[in-house]
């Protein structure tokens, strides 16, 4: 099925070792460098055990990363900018400790930072997208990168809430990426199937994983990080008043514990009486 728009161009169907995303980047005449902006955003290490305190998420002691989705819009944005030319720039909206993860991502090659933090700015993906959006609106972006979602919280509302404030065109969940003379198609992951979007620039995307491998930060590119420029700024420097949350969380807790399975005794026909008894009785399955 194709869908012709004034914005974009859809394609479904199954595709296999396209060779149009095996060599995605390579130059086809002189180019304009782009100016590529990643949204990132650190979060627990999958690894680490999580507790709760008092109604929050403790975090002594525990390791944070970038959220594994962000790493593969950081890897993408990287590898278009080393085959077409231009700046990768990573921004995150969040504490003073998000400066290691975007040391990180300097560190795998990105080439600036931006660290917006602010004690005024509520944990809600419709105001942090605000936040984002103003100073995306005074920062040059031909193409911007974000993960599909965030592994805390498991929304992913950020990426495509600034797409739309910014009004530009997005595409979700991304597994091919190829940008070309002002354009940029993209293959999506939709549910076993393969969409084909092709959309105009600027435009916002999002990376699921199989987009790419991300790389691990080198030696040289550890040591190089430390001299790149990464930039603290508040809503003051922004120019913005204190957003508001559309959401607000009202309790936070863990799973309750798993009860130890029972094992029935008897021959069948005891054990079946059993089963339906206990299904009816205690667990109020029937």
């Amino acid at each position: 099925m194709v869908i012709h728009s004034s914005r974009s161009l859809y394609h479904s169907g199954a595709i296999s070792g396209n060779p149009l995303f095996l060599d995605s980047f390579q130059r086809k005449g002189e180019v304009n460098p782009l100016d590529i902006v990643v949204l990132m955003k650190q979060t627990f290490d999958t690894e680490e055990k999580i507790g709760i305190v008092n109604g929050a998420v403790n975090e002594e002691g525990v390791r944070f990363v970038i959220n594994p989705y962000d790493e593969y819009a950081v890897e993408e944005a990287i590898r278009i900018r080393d085959g077409l030319g231009g700046k990768v720039t990573v921004v995150t909206v969040g504490p003073e400790r998000s400066v290691e993860a975007l040391r990180t991502a300097l560190a795998m090659g990105a080439d600036e930072a931006v660290l917006i933090h602010d004690g005024r700015i509520p944990p809600d993906g419709a105001a942090v997208a605000g936040v984002l959006a103003a100073w995306l609106a005074g920062t040059p972006h031909d193409l911007i990168l974000g993960g599909n979602f965030a592994v805390d919280t498991g929304a992913g509302q950020v990426a495509i809430r600034v797409a739309a404030l910014l009004g530009i065109p997005h595409v979700g969940a991304i597994t091919g990426l190829k940008v070309e003379n002002g354009k940029a198609v993209a293959h999506r992951d939709a549910e076993g199937d393969v969409e084909v979007v092709e959309v105009p620039l600027p435009a916002l995307f999002t990376a699921q994983q199989g987009l790419n491998e991300p790389r691990y930060p080198s030696l040289p590119g550890i040591m190089k990080a430390k001299k790149k420029p990464l930039t603290q700024l508040t809503l003051d420097d922004l120019g913005l008043p204190a957003p508001e949350a559309k959401t607000e969380r009202i309790g936070l807790s863990l799973p309750p514990a798993r009860q130890a399975g029972k094992i029935l005794s008897g021959d069948l026909p005891a054990q079946a009486k059993e089963l339906v008894r206990l299904l009816r009785e205690e667990a109020k399955a029937l």
